[in-house]
């Protein structure tokens, strides 16, 4: 896959998390937000939480051990929160509460369907 149609691939990625996101409740904030320490996919509330999304995803179907959401490191998820962090201070959001979640899509292209998968709050430190 080459630089644009990775990066088109990850804008429609992102464009389904959005969709699966709103059609659970969820407000979409923005979207790839974006500093030199770090990046968010999307920026949603519920019930009053901003959730920071790192939305992964494979272009098939992933073989057991390869999922999308394993490739999300513990660097990359410090680099998220540093982000996460930045954003919650831009934006007067200090007395909020906030998490960072993964969404997982797995596109099968015969079947014309995606899986996808919700990981919630998964920075454990």
């Amino acid at each position: 896959m080459n630089d644009h149609n990775y990066i088109e691939f990850g804008s429609f990625a992102e464009g389904l998390a959005e969709k699966f996101l709103k059609d659970r409740g969820y407000k979409i904030l923005g979207r790839n937000y974006r500093k030199p320490w770090g990046e968010v996919d999307v920026i949603a509330e519920k019930e009053g939480i901003i959730i920071f999304v790192e939305v992964k995803a494979s272009d098939s179907p992933a073989p057991k051990g390869f999922e999308p959401e394993k490739r999300v490191s513990r660097d990359k998820i410090k680099r998220i929160k540093r982000a996460a962090q930045t954003y919650v201070q831009q934006n007067n959001l200090d007395d909020r509460s906030w998490q960072i979640d993964i969404i997982a899509i797995e596109l099968n292209k015969d079947k014309g369907a995606a899986k996808i998968r919700h990981f919630k709050n998964i920075d454990t430190e």
